[in-house]
C-alpha cells in the first residue's frame, strides 16, 4: 500500500524515535521497526467494543461487538508490543495495558489544553445546553441518543426554555430527523471552524457518554472555555476530577435530567462551577507542560537505541 511505502521510506532515513498515534497506524509500520519507537495511545480500544456489547439491546448487534472486542484485544496487545515505549493518556489506561497485556513501564501524559486559544466566559443564563463532538463517532452518536430519547423530556419539563445544540461534523440524519420530527428545539451545526463561539456563554455543557475510552480531551477544554459539566462517569473517566468541585456527576437518566435542571436554575451553582473547573484546568492542564512531558519521553526512548 502506499502508506506502508511511504512509511517505510522514513523510517529506512534513520530518524531519532518514530511516533506512531493511535494503535491502528501500526499496521503501516514494517513486521520490524528499525529505530526507537513510540505508541501514542488515547485510548484503550478493545473497551470501546466491549462497552458497546454492554449497553447493546439487540442480541445479533451484541454478538457483533463481543466478536469485535475479542479481535480488538488481541491486536492492541499485540500491537503494543512491537514498541519500545507506549504512551498512554491515563494512569487507568496505563495499568489495564500492563495486565491485559503484560507491557510494563508505559508512560502516562497528562491531558493538555490550549488555554490561549480556549478562553474562558462566564456561563450564560438563556437555558442553553452544548455537547461538542464528532458526530460520525459511534460513543458520541449513542451519548446523543441517550440524551435524546431518555433524558430530555425531563429537562424540557423541569425547565421549559431549554435548548441543545449539538457541535460537530456529521450529524446522522436520522438523530436530526427525530428531532425535528418531535419538535425538539436541538440544533445540529455540523462541522464548524471553531467550536468557541457556539461554547461561550452557555449554560451547561453535557457529556452523557455511555461508551469510550481515552483522554477525554473535550471534558477539559469546555471546562477551560466556562460552561459547567454535567457527565457521566465514563465522560470524565481517567481524569482527575472531583464530582461537586469540578463538574456534576450522574449516571442516569433521572439523575442526569435533575443535574441540568438544577444547574439551568442556579446561576450561582452555575457561575461557581465554572470558576473553580476554570482555575484547575489552568492550574494542572496546560498544553506547554504536557508538551514538555511528550518531549522528554521520546528524548528518552531516542536514547535507548536499539
Amino acid at each position: 500500500a502506499a502508506g506502508s511505502r511511504i512509511v517505510a521510506d522514513e523510517l529506512a532515513a534513520g530518524p531519532d524515535v518514530a511516533v506512531f498515534d493511535f494503535a491502528h497506524a501500526a499496521v503501516l509500520a514494517p513486521p520490524r521497526i528499525p529505530v526507537p519507537s513510540v505508541m501514542f495511545t488515547h485510548n484503550i480500544e478493545s473497551e470501546i467494543f466491549r462497552r458497546h456489547a454492554e449497553i447493546a439491546t439487540n442480541p445479533l448487534k451484541q454478538a457483533v461487538w463481543r466478536n469485535q472486542f475479542v479481535k480488538m484485544e488481541a491486536f492492541e496487545g499485540a500491537t503494543l508490543r512491537r514498541f519500545d515505549t507506549v504512551v498512554a493518556v491515563a494512569e487507568r489506561d496505563a495499568l489495564y495495558f500492563h495486565d491485559a497485556h503484560g507491557i510494563d513501564g508505559v508512560a502516562v501524559i497528562r491531558t493538555g489544553v490550549d488555554l490561549g486559544h480556549f478562553t474562558y466566559a462566564p456561563p450564560g443564563n438563556d437555558g442553553r445546553v452544548v455537547f461538542t463532538a464528532s458526530m460520525d463517532s459511534f460513543a458520541n452518536i449513542d451519548a446523543m441518543e441517550f440524551l435524546m430519547d431518555d433524558v430530555w423530556a425531563a429537562v424540557a419539563a423541569g425547565h421549559p426554555a431549554a435548548t441543545m445544540t449539538v457541535v460537530g461534523r456529521s450529524p446522522p440524519p436520522s438523530l436530526v430527523e427525530r428531532a425535528r420530527a418531535r419538535g425538539l428545539p436541538w440544533t445540529f451545526t455540523g462541522f464548524v471552524d471553531d467550536v468557541r463561539p457556539h461554547v461561550h456563554g452557555a449554560s451547561v455543557y453535557v457529556m452523557p457518554l455511555r461508551v469510550g475510552g481515552g483522554t477525554r480531551i473535550k471534558t477539559f477544554e469546555s471546562m477551560a472555555m466556562g460552561p459547567p459539566v454535567v457527565s457521566t462517569t465514563i465522560g470524565v473517566e481517567g481524569l482527575p476530577v472531583e464530582p461537586d468541585t469540578h463538574y456534576v456527576r450522574a449516571d442516569t437518566a433521572d439523575a442526569f435530567a435533575a443535574a441540568v435542571v438544577r444547574l439551568l436554575g442556579d446561576g450561582p451553582l452555575r457561575q461557581r462551577l465554572s470558576e473553580t473547573a476554570r482555575a484547575y484546568v489552568e492550574a494542572n492542564f496546560s498544553s506547554a507542560v504536557a508538551a514538555r512531558e511528550f518531549e522528554d519521553i521520546c528524548a528518552e526512548t531516542a536514547g535507548k537505541g536499539r
